[in-house]
């Protein structure tokens, strides 16, 4: 299903319905000539001020802003009343993600597949509520603390097991989008991970967000593996993960951020020197995003690039200090360069 243009307000149901949502921060990336202020003037909006009715409206008035050629907005709930903008564009000339050709094929997965990924999702949801989506990946796929949850994942390894070059096929070819972010996410559960690593590298390239956004969870259980199991030989390339981190979609900065995360964990010199080569600015944009739960995980990666230890940029964080590790992370970029 196409979400891209739903009203932002069926994305506010944790807001308190006696009073009308309002935007708490405002972040912005992607921006290279383009300024917040122009943003904020042409979109009409403002911290504070009352969300816009509509996503794709909005999208399309930032759209008209000179040199601007593609824009994402997401609304990310809340803080009581408050909900926050995230303004992605992409500039004409810079650095961005670019996908493969939607495959044509006719392969389609088991409809009982499709309606226990559903259940899952539902599954996933209440146990937020809960408390209790906490997920162990050691095994190189997620497994969630939820009994609900974990039982449906303990029918995705069968299905995983006996499936496997269906789900394969599926990721290659298959034309519904909604049934290749299935597959991107129970593929993972295959018991020999290293049969599946080029088949989840290949979907981090797929035209749609949601098969990128699962296949890079699924890869990102399996780099935990990895870690753990080095006699395993599993081997992940970090570089398209990287090139997320310039796409003008949120969901792909978001979890390429945390894979990386997971593959420089130890140290990685040719990940942290790819960041530092394809990725160096937008990294710095989210390091300093104002959402805090979101600007952690870049700010964390981009210790690393600065050559800080985890425990020192963890110091910097809590007394606030973020530019201190931006700037040495820019400098330490200058000086590789020279």
């Amino acid at each position: 299903m196409n979400v891209s243009r739903t009203l932002l307000l069926m994305a506010f149901v944790c807001a308190a319905s006696a009073q009308a949502p309002h935007i708490g921060n405002i972040d912005f990336y992607g921006l290279h000539r383009v300024t917040p202020q122009k943003i904020l003037q042409t979109g009409r909006v403002e911290p504070g001020g009352a969300l816009p009715p509509s996503k794709g409206e909005l999208e399309d008035q930032l759209a008209t802003i000179p040199g601007v050629v593609a824009v994402r907005v997401e609304a990310v709930c809340c803080d009581g009343n408050a909900t926050d903008l995230f303004i992605g564009i992409e500039e004409q000339g810079t650095a961005h993600a670019a996908f493969r050709s939607p495959p044509s094929g006719n392969t389609s997965l088991p409809q009982d597949l499709l309606d226990l990924y559903q259940e899952f999702l539902g599954a996933v949801q209440r146990a937020a509520v809960k408390g209790t989506a906490d997920e162990d990946m050691t095994a190189g796929h997620a497994i969630m603390a939820d009994p609900a949850a974990n039982a449906i994942q303990e029918k995705f390894i069968d299905f995983a097991a006996g499936h496997l070059d269906l789900l394969r096929d599926e990721l290659r070819t298959g034309s519904v989008p909604d049934e290749r972010a299935v597959a991107a996410m129970v593929i993972g559960y295959a018991p020999r991970k290293l049969d599946v690593v080029n088949d989840l590298q290949f979907a981090i390239d797929d035209p749609d967000e949601a098969v990128r956004s699962n296949a890079m969870k699924s890869l990102t259980a399996v780099a935990v593996l990895a870690h753990q199991q080095p006699g395993f030989g599993i081997k992940i390339a970090p570089t398209w993960f990287v090139e997320m981190l310039n796409s003008v979609v949120l969901s792909d900065r978001v979890e390429a951020t945390k894979a990386l995360l997971t593959l420089t964990d130890g140290g990685n010199p040719t990940a942290l020197d790819l960041v530092r080569e394809r990725a160096l600015g937008s990294l710095v944009e989210m390091a300093r995003w104002k959402t805090m739960r979101y600007a952690l995980p870049p700010f964390l990666l981009l210790g690393r690039v600065a050559g800080i230890s985890d425990a020192q940029t963890h110091q910097d964080w809590e007394k606030g200090d973020r530019e201190a590790v931006i700037q040495k992370a820019v400098s330490a970029a200058r000086n590789r360069k020279r």
